[in-house]
């Protein structure tokens, strides 16, 4: 039975509606700000093996959001569309997220001994959960909400608390440390997954168009254009999120300190860091770009974001020697970051029949899983490069051809969806 708050679509119900995906991104954040730390400082592995384990999730990103897409599109068991996969999906993302200071723990019960295998595992199990609600969870709101205003307003306010909650996971990891936003995280994982989607009524029925038409109505041209140009942008983020505790230890983590003091203050700086820009990142959109899209297009201001987002990297790699330098610069790149979570969806979106949802965010997701995967390289770059700011260079010069490339993608769609949120691995 729907219930009178989705009759009505109030706030409460839009609040309710953006917490399975605030789960997903919740779940995301902790493994943006604990996993590296913690295989470095834990388990003692070296940057290019954190870097085989963090490609365990493009590869589960790659098959999980195009399949579960797919399939979400026209499946119906456990009274719905998109309930059991974001069940399923929210309910072993709270266990992994809970294991991942207990990967040892996890070796021993499954008699392996190598941690990099373990712990390959463990981020595998993790990242395909997230795959498996990640995509679920952003189509609901398209399923639950009547076309126009009222969808971009269910996307606004998903894009909104769950981009809060991020910053709230990051300033817990840096303020009380990584174990504890591991423990309330996985709670917060599993309560916001599963609560919710027993207050939420999916349609059985879709209206869908016929195939011919669906197939009219996507502009492949575009869309691979949207997908390179999103590609070059999330090689350099995702190296971003990797990397960034190796130029840490190496640049602001003062010589001769104690092992542990080390690790504790490399895992503070992390924590503070993200925080700055998820702060940027989150509260941009809605205040700053969608009236600026309005004015200017969505394309050039997608591609302006992304131009000063390289600069911004190109001015870490150069000068911050201080952490209150990297969390300066950080709100710097945040405005790049506040584009990529917010406006390609929209941009995309146009150009793809919207029946078909599900599938075409699970192949949007493709241009983020894979330079993902790519970014995997960058750890052995790393490796043998003797300064570790050689990360931001990279990070730099991938978000400056991202910036061109889009600059070649075409703006035909009114720019009123412009707070709409970028599907993100």
């Amino acid at each position: 039975m729907m219930l009178d708050m989705q009759k009505r679509l109030n706030k409460l119900f839009y609040a309710t509606l953006s917490l399975p995906s605030t789960a997903m991104g919740f779940a995301l954040s902790i493994q943006i700000s604990a996993l590296s730390w913690i295989l470095s400082t834990r388990f003692n592995l070296q940057i290019h093996e954190i870097g085989i384990v963090w490609a365990a999730g493009p590869v589960a990103g790659i098959f999980g959001q195009v399949i579960i897409g797919l399939i979400s599109d026209d499946a119906w068991f456990w009274g719905g569309r998109r309930r059991p996969f974001i069940l399923i999906g929210g309910t072993l993302a709270a266990l992994m997220v809970f294991l991942l200071p207990r990967i040892d723990i996890v070796g021993d019960f499954l008699g392996i001994k190598n941690i990099l295998i373990v712990a390959v595992i463990v981020a595998l199990t993790l990242d395909l959960s997230i795959n498996i609600s990640f995509n679920p969870t952003r189509s609901i709101i398209a399923d639950v909400t009547p076309e126009g205003e009222a969808r971009t307003l269910g996307y606004t306010w998903m894009q909104t608390i769950s981009g809060f909650f991020g910053v709230m996971a990051y300033l817990i990891g840096a303020t009380v440390g990584n174990d504890v936003l591991i423990s309330v995280g996985a709670g917060i994982v599993f309560v916001f997954s599963v609560v919710p989607m027993f207050f939420i009524k999916e349609e059985r029925e879709m209206v869908k168009q016929s195939e011919t038409a669906a197939a009219t109505k996507a502009d492949w041209g575009q869309l691979w254009r949207i997908y390179i140009a999103h590609g070059f942008a999330w090689l350099g983020v995702q190296s971003m999120f990797v990397y960034t505790y190796g130029f840490i230890q190496q640049q602001l983590v003062p010589a001769g300190l104690a092992t542990k003091a080390a690790n504790e203050m490399s895992g503070q700086i992390i924590g503070y860091a993200f925080a700055v820009m998820n702060t940027v990142g989150f509260l941009l959109p809605a205040l700053v770009l969608a009236p600026l899209a309005r004015k200017i297009g969505r394309v050039h201001t997608q591609a302006g974001c992304i131009a000063i987002m390289a600069v911004g990297y190109f001015l870490i790699a150069n000068m911050a020697r201080t952490p209150m330098m990297l969390y300066a610069l950080m709100a710097v790149v945040g405005i790049g970051w506040s584009a990529v979570v917010s406006l390609p969806f929209a941009i995309m979106s146009d150009k793809v029949d919207k029946s078909r949802m599900g599938f075409f965010m699970g192949v949007f997701n493709l241009s983020v899983v894979l330079p993902q995967l790519m970014s995997t390289g960058v750890g052995f770059v790393l490796k043998k490069a003797p300064d570790q700011s050689t990360l931001f260079t990279i990070c730099g010069v991938s978000l400056a051809i991202s910036a061109a490339l889009w600059c070649l993608v075409k703006d035909e769609a009114p720019a009123t969806h412009a707070a709409m949120p970028a599907p993100a691995h």
